[in-house]
C-alpha cells in the first residue's frame, strides 16, 4: 500500500503481513537463522543466510550462462557495523527522520530506529527488504521504521531527511552522479548524509563529483570481524564520511 511519509508518498513493503508470514516467505528460498549484534549496550537481533558459501555454490549450479547474482546485500559487512557503532556519537538518535539507502539488511537503520529515530530502510532488492522488514518486526520497531523500495541512482521522492544513511554504496563509478545528486534532493537544508565504506576503496569519481556539492569530513576506525570464508577474526579499517551541503553550511557561516 502507498506510505505517505511526510509529503513522500512511497510504496512500503511487506506492511500487512506478520513475522511469521515473512519469516515463511524467506524459509522458501533461504536457510535462515537470527544472529544477535550488541551496539553501545543495546542488543538486536538480524536474519542471516545459514551457510552462505553453500547458498553461493547452489546459485553457481543454478546459473545460466555463468551468470551469477551474489546475495551482497545478505551479509553484515564490516562497514555496516561500524556505522550503527557510530551512530549515537553522530548523533542519530531519538525524533531524527532517517533514510537508509542500498541498506540491505538493514543494519544501521534498525539501530537508529532502537535509539528512537523515525526511519525508511530502503533497498531496490525485494529480497533485501524482506529480510529488513523480517529485522524490523523481529526487534519490535515497527511503529518507527519502514521498508521502500527506492533506487538511489534514479528515484526521487517529495521529500528530505535529516539523515541519509549508507554503507558501501559508493564503489560503484557508473552510479556516483546518481549518489551525489539523489543527495542533494533528499537532505533537509540543515541534513548530513553519513556514509561508511572499507577504506581501501578510495571511490575516486564520487569524491570528486561530491566535493563540489558537500563539505566532507571523515574518520577512520578500525575493527575486527570474522571472515565470512574462514570464519577467523580480520581487522579491518572503515572510513565514515560525514557530508554536509556547501551552500547549507555557507549560509549557517
Amino acid at each position: 500500500p502507498p506510505l505517505l511519509i511526510g509529503q513522500c508518498l512511497m510504496s512500503e513493503y511487506f506492511a500487512d503481513a506478520s513475522l511469521e508470514q515473512l519469516l515463511d516467505r524467506a524459509q522458501d528460498k533461504y536457510a535462515l537463522h537470527f544472529e544477535p549484534m550488541t551496539v553501545d549496550g543495546l542488543t538486536l537481533e538480524f536474519a542471516q543466510i545459514t551457510d552462505m558459501a553453500a547458498h553461493v555454490e547452489r546459485l553457481v549450479d543454478q546459473a545460466e550462462q555463468g551468470r551469477v547474482q551474489l546475495p551482497f546485500w545478505a551479509r553484515i559487512w564490516p562497514a555496516n557495523m561500524m556505522l550503527a557503532f557510530s551512530l549515537g556519537k553522530l548523533g542519530v538518535g531519538e525524533g531524527a527522520e532517517v533514510l537508509e539507502v542500498g541498506a540491505g539488511l538493514g543494519v544501521a537503520g534498525v539501530f537508529a530506529a532502537a535509539k528512537g529515530a523515525d526511519v525508511t530502510i530502503s533497498d531496490i532488492e525485494e529480497d533485501a527488504l524482506l529480510f529488513a522488514r523480517i529485522n524490523i518486526l523481529k526487534n519490535d520497531l515497527q511503529d518507527r521504521a519502514r521498508t521502500a523500495r527506492v533506487d538511489y541512482t534514479q528515484s526521487r521522492l517529495d521529500h528530505r531527511y535529516q539523515y541519509i544513511l549508507a554503507c558501501e554504496a559508493i564503489e560503484r563509478e557508473e552510479q556516483s552522479r546518481g549518489l551525489v545528486k539523489f543527495l542533494l534532493k533528499h537532505l533537509a537544508p540543515d541534513g548530513e548524509a553519513i556514509l561508511a565504506k572499507d577504506y581501501r576503496r578510495k571511490s575516486k569519481t564520487f569524491f570528486k563529483l561530491a566535493d563540489k556539492e558537500f563539505l566532507i569530513q571523515e574518520k577512520v576506525i578500525g575493527c575486527k570481524a570474522e571472515s565470512a570464508t574462514t570464519g577467523e577474526l580480520e581487522r579491518h579499517l572503515i572510513s565514515i564520511h560525514r557530508l554536509k551541503a556547501r551552500k547549507q553550511a555557507q549560509g549557517a557561516a
